[in-house]
């Protein structure tokens, strides 16, 4: 089963697609640090930068598809403009990301598709927003359903939430959203998901180093696999200010547990967050510096957050620290696009059991 990815970025939801048995054919994205790290994580997938309002990019997706068909169409697209624009102006030269997409379904037919984007678009102008991207699809021949998935349900140790569409072609049968795996109770925690990982105490680590301990949970096994080397764990020269700020703040605490005085220069509802070691993670950020470690008195590396994000220790990202960071946190969460995939291969086996 063939897919593409658009707005792939590092290509966290392609990776779970891979996992769930898809073959990634191109990842599109304009981004080129994300996509150098996409590129060496893909098994061979084409990393096109490209602009997807244009025809052209429509044209080389397809001449790189060649005698492939694109069975799966997953998609990120940015929506801010939609913010900008309102329901009335749905065509807005400002949404031609968004309406890029609807014409690339439009053009493949895909069996099924996924778009992915933040919760808010649910309730953008009373929901009006939503609801044209269902009635512009459900017109195209699909049967369309939306719903926020919650990525801890799906073994993610982290609370990270997503509004998902999701698209089948009307003669192959209708959405159907995978089942959580786990309960509140039992989600995972940000302790289960680093605990192993080196306290980067007294040096600052390296891009590639060496595990300090076995591991811990269950999880951090999954998350190593095969994996010998540890990539993307270093460190982050804080200064002594900041050591001495976050310091003073508890586990599970922020900017409010602080004493007088202290961190005057962050006041806003996510400075000063020390995560919590036994819950899951706060959404992990694209390295805006709000977030801490629950234990050290520095923020979670990339390593770290590539974790809470569930990606495996083999998935390598590239380029400076910085696009690193914002390419662990601008990405769908690997475990959850693989649910997501694995939803759709059993809709799409039972539609051609049926026919």
């Amino acid at each position: 089963m063939n897919a593409i990815d658009l707005f792939a970025g590092c290509g966290g939801l392609s990776k779970g697609f891979m996992d769930a048995g898809f073959d990634i054919i191109v990842g599109v994205d304009n981004d080129q640090a994300a996509l150098n790290t996409f590129a060496k994580n893909h098994n061979g997938a084409v990393a096109m930068k490209a602009d997807l309002s244009k025809q052209e990019t429509f044209d080389e997706i397809k001449r790189i598809a060649g005698d492939r068909k694109i069975d799966v169409i997953i998609a990120g697209p940015p929506c801010q403009g939609f913010s900008l624009t309102g329901p009335r102006n749905f065509d807005d030269e400002r949404n031609k990301l968004y309406l890029a997409v609807i014409e690339m379904v439009k053009q493949y037919q895909p069996k099924a598709f996924i778009i992915e984007n933040v919760p808010g678009m649910a309730t953008l102008y009373e929901g009006q927003i939503k609801e044209e991207i269902l009635r512009r699809f459900t017109n195209m021949g699909y049967n369309i359903d939306c719903k926020i998935l919650c990525a801890a349900d799906y073994g993610v140790p982290q609370m990270r939430k997503r509004l998902i569409f999701m698209g089948i072609r009307k003669d192959i049968g209708v959405p159907k959203f995978p089942d959580p795996i786990l309960s509140p109770e039992n989600y995972l925690t940000c302790r289960d998901a680093v605990s192993d990982l080196p306290s980067l105490a007294n040096d600052m680590g390296a891009d590639e180093s060496q595990y300090s301990s076995e591991p811990l949970t269950e999880y951090q096994k999954k998350m190593r696999g095969n994996c010998t080397v540890l990539h993307n764990h270093l460190g982050t020269n804080h200064t002594q200010m900041v050591k001495d700020t976050i310091a003073l703040v508890p586990e599970g605490g922020n900017y409010k547990d602080l004493p007088p005085g202290w961190g005057e220069s962050r006041k806003f509802h996510m400075a000063w967050t020390r995560l919590n070691g036994n819950a899951p993670a706060r959404t992990v950020d694209t390295g805006h510096r709000n977030l801490f470690h629950y234990e050290y008195n520095r923020i979670p590396t990339v390593r770290e957050s590539a974790r809470m994000q569930s990606f495996p220790d083999d998935f390598v990202f590239t380029g400076t620290k910085t696009q690193q960071s914002r390419q662990v946190g601008n990405a769908v969460p690997p475990l959850l696009g693989q649910a997501l995939g694995q939803a759709l291969l059993n809709i799409i086996s039972e539609g051609s059991d049926e026919q």
